[in-house]
Protein backbone atom coordinates (compact mmCIF):
# COMPACT_ATOMS: atom_id res chain seq x y z
CA UNK A 1 0.00 0.00 0.00
CA UNK A 2 2.58 2.48 0.94
CA UNK A 3 4.58 1.87 -2.45
CA UNK A 4 0.82 2.65 -4.33
CA UNK A 5 0.22 5.84 -2.45
CA UNK A 6 4.09 7.06 -3.14
CA UNK A 7 3.47 6.05 -6.90
CA UNK A 8 0.59 8.62 -6.83
CA UNK A 9 2.14 11.44 -4.96
CA UNK A 10 5.09 11.05 -7.13
CA UNK A 11 2.82 11.19 -10.06
CA UNK A 12 0.78 14.32 -8.22
CA UNK A 13 1.55 16.80 -10.67
CA UNK A 14 -0.08 15.09 -13.12
CA UNK A 15 -3.47 15.20 -10.92
CA UNK A 16 -6.84 17.46 -11.95
CA UNK A 17 -7.12 20.73 -10.20
CA UNK A 18 -8.90 20.89 -7.57
CA UNK A 19 -12.87 20.16 -8.32
CA UNK A 20 -14.80 22.86 -6.46
CA UNK A 21 -18.46 22.31 -7.91
CA UNK A 22 -18.09 18.32 -7.68
CA UNK A 23 -17.01 18.78 -3.74
CA UNK A 24 -20.18 21.01 -3.95
CA UNK A 25 -22.14 18.46 -4.84
CA UNK A 26 -20.74 15.68 -2.40
CA UNK A 27 -21.39 17.80 0.75
CA UNK A 28 -25.03 18.74 -0.40
CA UNK A 29 -25.29 15.24 -0.69
CA UNK A 30 -24.30 14.19 2.63
CA UNK A 31 -26.72 16.55 3.66
CA UNK A 32 -30.01 14.44 1.98
CA UNK A 33 -29.11 10.84 1.45
CA UNK A 34 -26.21 9.06 2.75
CA UNK A 35 -25.09 5.24 1.58
CA UNK A 36 -25.26 2.50 3.61
CA UNK A 37 -22.07 2.52 4.98
CA UNK A 38 -22.99 5.35 7.05
CA UNK A 39 -25.62 4.29 9.19
CA UNK A 40 -23.26 3.34 12.12
CA UNK A 41 -22.81 7.26 12.14
CA UNK A 42 -26.26 7.70 12.84
CA UNK A 43 -26.27 8.91 16.39
CA UNK A 44 -23.77 11.18 15.48
CA UNK A 45 -25.83 12.61 12.47
CA UNK A 46 -25.08 16.69 14.02
CA UNK A 47 -21.13 15.94 12.90
CA UNK A 48 -21.39 14.42 10.05
CA UNK A 49 -24.02 17.16 8.73
CA UNK A 50 -21.13 19.71 10.61
CA UNK A 51 -18.28 17.98 8.13
CA UNK A 52 -21.16 18.92 5.01
CA UNK A 53 -21.49 22.68 6.51
CA UNK A 54 -18.36 23.51 7.05
CA UNK A 55 -17.37 22.44 3.96
CA UNK A 56 -19.46 24.58 2.14
CA UNK A 57 -18.63 27.36 3.70
CA UNK A 58 -15.39 26.94 2.97
CA UNK A 59 -16.18 26.63 -0.77
CA UNK A 60 -18.55 29.55 -0.69
CA UNK A 61 -21.63 27.73 -1.44
CA UNK A 62 -23.79 27.95 1.97
CA UNK A 63 -26.56 29.87 -0.09
CA UNK A 64 -27.20 26.79 -2.17
CA UNK A 65 -29.33 25.05 1.18
CA UNK A 66 -31.69 25.77 2.79
CA UNK A 67 -30.37 27.29 5.76
CA UNK A 68 -33.28 28.01 8.22
CA UNK A 69 -34.28 24.59 7.74
CA UNK A 70 -31.22 22.81 9.04
CA UNK A 71 -31.19 25.57 11.71
CA UNK A 72 -34.51 24.41 13.06
CA UNK A 73 -33.32 20.72 12.89
CA UNK A 74 -30.17 21.17 14.80
CA UNK A 75 -32.03 23.24 17.68
CA UNK A 76 -34.70 20.38 17.81
CA UNK A 77 -31.67 18.17 19.21
CA UNK A 78 -31.33 20.36 22.43
CA UNK A 79 -31.04 18.75 25.21
CA UNK A 80 -32.86 21.22 27.83
CA UNK A 81 -32.82 21.34 31.75
CA UNK A 82 -35.42 18.94 33.79
CA UNK A 83 -36.54 19.05 37.27
CA UNK A 84 -34.78 15.51 37.92
CA UNK A 85 -31.35 17.45 36.44
CA UNK A 86 -31.81 20.10 38.84
CA UNK A 87 -32.63 17.51 41.83
CA UNK A 88 -29.75 16.10 41.47
CA UNK A 89 -27.16 18.89 40.37
CA UNK A 90 -26.48 16.77 37.32
CA UNK A 91 -27.08 18.60 33.73
CA UNK A 92 -27.38 16.45 30.85
CA UNK A 93 -27.78 19.51 29.02
CA UNK A 94 -26.42 20.06 25.45
CA UNK A 95 -27.19 18.10 21.85
CA UNK A 96 -27.38 15.51 20.96
CA UNK A 97 -26.65 13.62 17.95
CA UNK A 98 -29.22 12.71 16.14
CA UNK A 99 -33.25 11.51 16.79
CA UNK A 100 -31.94 7.65 17.32
CA UNK A 101 -33.33 7.23 20.77
CA UNK A 102 -36.87 8.35 19.79
CA UNK A 103 -37.36 11.92 20.84
CA UNK A 104 -39.09 12.88 18.30
CA UNK A 105 -38.53 15.90 15.16
CA UNK A 106 -40.45 19.09 16.68
CA UNK A 107 -38.72 22.36 16.34
CA UNK A 108 -41.65 24.42 17.74
CA UNK A 109 -41.93 22.15 20.46
CA UNK A 110 -40.46 24.41 23.63
CA UNK A 111 -40.00 21.82 26.06
CA UNK A 112 -38.61 18.41 26.27
CA UNK A 113 -40.42 15.76 28.50
CA UNK A 114 -37.52 13.28 29.55
CA UNK A 115 -36.43 10.16 27.69
CA UNK A 116 -33.98 7.61 29.18
CA UNK A 117 -30.40 8.46 28.00
CA UNK A 118 -31.90 11.10 26.23
CA UNK A 119 -28.30 13.53 27.36
CA UNK A 120 -26.60 16.15 25.31
CA UNK A 121 -22.86 14.48 24.12
CA UNK A 122 -20.10 16.81 24.64
CA UNK A 123 -18.69 17.07 21.40
CA UNK A 124 -22.49 16.90 19.36
CA UNK A 125 -23.41 20.09 21.53
CA UNK A 126 -19.39 21.21 19.88
CA UNK A 127 -20.95 20.78 16.64
CA UNK A 128 -24.07 22.02 16.95
CA UNK A 129 -23.13 25.51 18.25
CA UNK A 130 -20.43 25.85 15.05
CA UNK A 131 -22.97 24.89 12.77
CA UNK A 132 -25.27 27.31 14.13
CA UNK A 133 -23.25 29.77 13.61
CA UNK A 134 -22.02 28.57 10.07
CA UNK A 135 -25.50 29.08 9.22
CA UNK A 136 -26.00 32.80 10.61
CA UNK A 137 -27.75 32.20 13.52
CA UNK A 138 -27.45 34.07 16.16
CA UNK A 139 -27.51 31.79 18.91
CA UNK A 140 -30.82 33.37 20.76
CA UNK A 141 -32.28 30.05 20.82
CA UNK A 142 -29.42 28.23 22.88
CA UNK A 143 -30.08 27.52 26.54
CA UNK A 144 -26.49 28.72 27.46
CA UNK A 145 -26.70 28.18 31.22
CA UNK A 146 -27.83 25.02 30.84
CA UNK A 147 -24.99 24.03 28.37
CA UNK A 148 -22.57 24.94 30.59
CA UNK A 149 -24.39 23.20 33.45
CA UNK A 150 -23.73 19.95 30.91
CA UNK A 151 -20.12 20.97 31.01
CA UNK A 152 -19.78 21.24 34.43
CA UNK A 153 -21.33 17.57 34.81
CA UNK A 154 -18.69 16.32 32.77
CA UNK A 155 -15.13 17.14 34.47
CA UNK A 156 -13.42 14.60 35.85
CA UNK A 157 -11.42 14.64 38.71
CA UNK A 158 -7.69 15.19 36.22
CA UNK A 159 -9.37 17.85 34.16
CA UNK A 160 -10.23 15.80 31.40
CA UNK A 161 -14.25 15.16 30.48
CA UNK A 162 -16.55 12.39 29.68
CA UNK A 163 -18.36 12.69 26.33
CA UNK A 164 -22.04 12.37 28.17
CA UNK A 165 -23.60 11.59 31.68
CA UNK A 166 -23.59 7.89 30.56
CA UNK A 167 -19.83 7.79 30.75
CA UNK A 168 -17.70 6.91 27.84
CA UNK A 169 -14.16 7.44 26.99
CA UNK A 170 -12.25 10.35 29.06
CA UNK A 171 -9.18 12.16 26.89
CA UNK A 172 -7.99 14.83 24.70
CA UNK A 173 -11.03 14.90 22.43
CA UNK A 174 -13.52 16.27 24.82
CA UNK A 175 -11.42 18.30 26.79
CA UNK A 176 -11.29 20.43 23.05
CA UNK A 177 -14.81 20.21 22.72
CA UNK A 178 -15.47 21.19 26.31
CA UNK A 179 -12.73 24.47 25.05
CA UNK A 180 -15.02 25.57 22.05
CA UNK A 181 -17.87 25.12 24.15
CA UNK A 182 -16.86 27.41 26.46
CA UNK A 183 -15.23 29.51 24.06
CA UNK A 184 -18.23 29.96 21.62
CA UNK A 185 -20.29 30.70 24.50
CA UNK A 186 -18.30 33.24 26.47
CA UNK A 187 -18.50 31.23 29.41
CA UNK A 188 -15.29 29.20 30.89
CA UNK A 189 -17.47 28.60 34.63
CA UNK A 190 -18.60 25.13 32.64
CA UNK A 191 -14.78 23.89 33.53
CA UNK A 192 -11.70 24.25 35.64
CA UNK A 193 -9.11 25.49 33.13
CA UNK A 194 -6.67 24.91 35.74
CA UNK A 195 -7.15 21.36 35.77
CA UNK A 196 -7.47 20.82 32.27
CA UNK A 197 -4.26 22.87 31.63
CA UNK A 198 -2.69 20.37 34.22
CA UNK A 199 -4.60 17.40 31.69
CA UNK A 200 -2.76 18.48 28.97
CA UNK A 201 0.66 19.62 30.36
CA UNK A 202 0.71 15.78 31.49
CA UNK A 203 -0.27 14.68 28.12
CA UNK A 204 2.86 15.54 26.25
CA UNK A 205 5.27 13.04 25.49
CA UNK A 206 9.00 12.01 25.14
CA UNK A 207 8.87 13.31 21.96
CA UNK A 208 7.01 16.48 22.63
CA UNK A 209 4.44 15.55 20.94
CA UNK A 210 0.79 15.38 22.77
CA UNK A 211 -1.37 12.26 23.14
CA UNK A 212 -4.84 11.87 24.58
CA UNK A 213 -4.12 10.98 28.03
CA UNK A 214 -1.04 11.18 30.46
CA UNK A 215 1.27 7.87 29.19
CA UNK A 216 -0.42 7.27 25.77
CA UNK A 217 1.28 7.52 22.53
CA UNK A 218 1.36 11.00 21.15
CA UNK A 219 -0.86 11.66 17.93
CA UNK A 220 -1.75 14.42 15.51
CA UNK A 221 -5.42 14.40 16.06
CA UNK A 222 -4.65 14.79 20.09
CA UNK A 223 -1.93 17.14 19.50
CA UNK A 224 -4.22 19.46 17.75
CA UNK A 225 -6.85 18.89 20.17
CA UNK A 226 -4.63 19.90 22.84
CA UNK A 227 -2.75 23.28 21.39
CA UNK A 228 -6.22 24.46 20.12
CA UNK A 229 -7.61 23.68 23.64
CA UNK A 230 -4.97 26.05 24.98
CA UNK A 231 -5.24 28.31 22.38
CA UNK A 232 -8.97 29.09 23.26
CA UNK A 233 -7.99 29.38 26.60
CA UNK A 234 -5.25 31.58 26.20
CA UNK A 235 -2.96 29.57 28.35
CA UNK A 236 -0.24 28.42 25.64
CA UNK A 237 3.22 30.26 26.99
CA UNK A 238 1.84 29.16 30.75
CA UNK A 239 1.57 25.56 29.74
CA UNK A 240 4.76 24.84 27.97
CA UNK A 241 8.43 26.26 28.27
CA UNK A 242 10.40 27.66 25.16
CA UNK A 243 12.07 23.91 24.86
CA UNK A 244 8.80 22.54 24.83
CA UNK A 245 7.38 24.48 22.35
CA UNK A 246 10.39 23.96 19.83
CA UNK A 247 10.13 20.38 20.48
CA UNK A 248 6.65 20.33 19.97
CA UNK A 249 6.83 22.68 16.80
CA UNK A 250 9.72 19.96 15.21
CA UNK A 251 7.55 16.69 16.32
CA UNK A 252 4.93 18.63 13.69
CA UNK A 253 6.92 19.39 10.91
CA UNK A 254 8.34 16.11 10.97
CA UNK A 255 4.79 14.58 10.30
CA UNK A 256 4.94 16.11 7.12
CA UNK A 257 6.30 13.19 4.31
CA UNK A 258 4.34 14.63 1.31
CA UNK A 259 1.06 15.39 2.54
CA UNK A 260 1.01 14.72 6.90
CA UNK A 261 0.79 11.38 8.99
CA UNK A 262 -0.57 11.08 12.05
CA UNK A 263 2.25 9.59 14.23
CA UNK A 264 5.78 8.08 12.99
CA UNK A 265 5.94 5.71 10.71
CA UNK A 266 2.26 6.11 9.69
CA UNK A 267 1.25 7.00 6.22
CA UNK A 268 0.43 10.20 5.12
CA UNK A 269 -3.60 10.84 5.48
CA UNK A 270 -5.54 13.80 4.25
CA UNK A 271 -6.94 15.00 6.81
CA UNK A 272 -3.63 15.60 9.12
CA UNK A 273 -3.34 18.15 6.49
CA UNK A 274 -5.50 19.81 8.79
CA UNK A 275 -5.01 18.38 12.26
CA UNK A 276 -0.81 18.63 12.06
CA UNK A 277 -1.34 21.92 9.68
CA UNK A 278 -3.91 23.54 11.35
CA UNK A 279 -1.75 23.23 14.81
CA UNK A 280 1.31 24.78 12.85
CA UNK A 281 -0.65 27.44 11.99
CA UNK A 282 -1.59 27.68 15.75
CA UNK A 283 1.95 27.62 16.73
CA UNK A 284 3.13 30.34 14.05
CA UNK A 285 5.24 27.64 12.31
CA UNK A 286 3.02 26.68 8.79
CA UNK A 287 5.87 28.80 6.61
CA UNK A 288 7.85 25.98 7.27
CA UNK A 289 6.44 22.92 5.68
CA UNK A 290 6.21 21.97 1.70
CA UNK A 291 3.53 23.81 0.77
CA UNK A 292 3.42 22.10 -3.11
CA UNK A 293 4.11 18.47 -1.56
CA UNK A 294 1.11 18.80 0.88
CA UNK A 295 -1.20 20.16 -2.34
CA UNK A 296 0.07 17.65 -4.43
CA UNK A 297 -0.83 14.76 -1.92
CA UNK A 298 -4.60 16.23 -0.87
CA UNK A 299 -5.08 16.67 -4.92
CA UNK A 300 -4.65 13.23 -5.40
CA UNK A 301 -7.20 11.77 -2.82
CA UNK A 302 -10.08 13.84 -4.02
CA UNK A 303 -12.57 12.46 -6.17
CA UNK A 304 -13.07 14.39 -9.58
CA UNK A 305 -16.42 11.74 -10.76
CA UNK A 306 -18.55 12.40 -7.48
CA UNK A 307 -16.64 14.80 -5.48
CA UNK A 308 -14.98 14.52 -2.03
CA UNK A 309 -11.49 13.30 -0.34
CA UNK A 310 -10.70 10.16 0.37
CA UNK A 311 -8.20 9.53 3.32
CA UNK A 312 -5.91 8.14 0.68
CA UNK A 313 -5.43 7.59 -3.31
CA UNK A 314 -7.49 5.82 -5.03
CA UNK A 315 -9.53 5.03 -1.73
CA UNK A 316 -13.72 5.82 -1.48
CA UNK A 317 -14.20 9.54 -0.18
CA UNK A 318 -16.30 10.27 2.69
CA UNK A 319 -17.90 13.00 4.62
CA UNK A 320 -14.75 13.63 7.70
CA UNK A 321 -11.85 13.34 5.02
CA UNK A 322 -13.68 15.51 2.34
CA UNK A 323 -13.94 18.29 5.03
CA UNK A 324 -10.79 17.93 6.17
CA UNK A 325 -9.07 17.83 2.98
CA UNK A 326 -10.94 20.82 1.84
CA UNK A 327 -9.78 22.60 5.04
CA UNK A 328 -6.17 21.89 4.35
CA UNK A 329 -6.07 22.98 1.14
CA UNK A 330 -7.82 26.26 2.65
CA UNK A 331 -5.34 26.32 5.34
CA UNK A 332 -2.59 26.16 2.48
CA UNK A 333 -4.76 29.25 0.48
CA UNK A 334 -6.45 27.67 -2.73
CA UNK A 335 -7.91 30.20 -4.71
CA UNK A 336 -11.65 30.51 -4.00
CA UNK A 337 -12.01 29.36 -0.27
CA UNK A 338 -12.81 30.92 2.93
CA UNK A 339 -9.99 31.33 5.25
CA UNK A 340 -10.09 29.34 8.51
CA UNK A 341 -9.85 30.36 11.72
CA UNK A 342 -8.23 27.00 13.00
CA UNK A 343 -8.56 27.01 16.80
CA UNK A 344 -12.27 26.62 16.80
CA UNK A 345 -12.20 24.57 12.85
CA UNK A 346 -14.51 27.00 11.55
CA UNK A 347 -14.03 29.76 8.55
CA UNK A 348 -12.90 32.87 9.72
CA UNK A 349 -16.08 34.40 8.64
CA UNK A 350 -18.20 32.50 10.99
CA UNK A 351 -15.31 33.16 13.81
CA UNK A 352 -16.12 37.21 12.99
CA UNK A 353 -19.99 36.51 12.91
CA UNK A 354 -19.22 35.25 16.79
CA UNK A 355 -17.36 37.82 17.83
CA UNK A 356 -20.04 40.48 17.04
CA UNK A 357 -22.23 38.06 18.68
CA UNK A 358 -20.05 38.08 22.11
CA UNK A 359 -19.83 42.06 21.74
CA UNK A 360 -24.34 41.60 21.70
CA UNK A 361 -24.02 39.22 24.90
CA UNK A 362 -22.01 41.69 26.59
CA UNK A 363 -23.23 45.04 25.86
CA UNK A 364 -26.23 43.30 27.62
CA UNK A 365 -24.83 42.68 30.42
CA UNK A 366 -23.31 46.03 31.07
CA UNK A 367 -27.29 47.41 30.44
CA UNK A 368 -28.84 45.09 32.73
Amino acid sequence: MKAKMAAAVCNSGTQSEFAKEKHVKFFKRCLQVLPSRYCSLDTTRLTVAFFALSGLDLLGALETINKQEIIDWIYSLQVLPDKDDEDKNLFRCGFRGSSTIGVPYNPSKEEVSAYPYDSGHIAMTYTGLCSLLLLGDDLSRVNRKACIKGLQSLQLADGSFYPSLEGGENDMRFVYCASCVSYILDDWSGMDVDKAVSYIKNSMGYDFGLAQGPGLETHGGSTFCAVASLCLMNRVQEAFSDRQLDGLKRWCLFRQQSGFQGRPNKPTDTCYSFWVGGTLKLLDCYPLIDHMANKDFILSTQDTVVGGFAKWPDSHPDALHSYFGVAGLSLLGEEGLQPMFPALNISQGAANSLRSIHKSWRKQQVDS
